[in-house]
């Protein structure tokens, strides 16, 4: 990746509605060579997708839950039935498996406390659970989906696609 696929992801983050000939003019190239590289892009999995970011509280759902979940059983085929049932909830909108004092997070929106409570029964229902902690958010402070972009490369060389891999000195 070259400061040019940045400054196109740039954009994509904030408007990913403008043209190509839009982004292109802002990048400094021209239609076809700008359809190429967001076509690269997202061929290379840096661009996941692309979606309209919706208003919860418009759609009538206000109230933001974050769910922190303890459970007695790390076994693999516990996890797999517990995240294929959590994946089927459209409540959870994200699900992380966590390192610390819980084991999963969760955050999920719904319209209200009885909708919450629905929800919660059902979570509840799934499989043997030790504790399950909500948290429910007073006021969104801050929400984005645009990620912190890497600086452009200062001496014209291109980024890594992977990660360096790192090496113990002694192994």
């Amino acid at each position: 990746m070259d400061s040019i696929d940045l400054k196109i992801l740039a954009l994509l983050q904030t408007d990913a509605t403008l043209s190509i000939a839009a982004i292109g003019e802002r990048v400094g190239l021209s239609q076809t060579p700008c359809w190429k590289r967001i076509q690269r892009l997202e061929a290379d999995g840096v661009i996941d997708r692309r979606v309209a970011v919706l208003d919860p509280v418009k759609l009538g759902l206000g109230l933001t839950v974050f769910v922190s979940i303890e459970t007695a059983d790390h076994s693999k085929d516990w996890l797999e039935r517990f995240a294929g049932t959590v994946a089927a909830m459209p409540e959870v909108l994200e699900f992380y498996r966590m390192a610390g004092d819980v084991d999963y997070m969760l955050r999920v929106v719904v319209a209200d406390m009885q909708a919450y409570d629905t929800f919660y029964k059902k979570l509840i229902a799934t499989l043997p659970l030790k504790n399950v902690t909500s948290r429910f958010a007073m006021e969104k402070v801050k929400s984005t989906t645009a990620l912190p972009l890497p600086a452009p490369p200062t001496n014209g060389r291109h980024l890594p696609a992977t990660p360096p891999i790192l090496s113990v000195v002694g192994e």
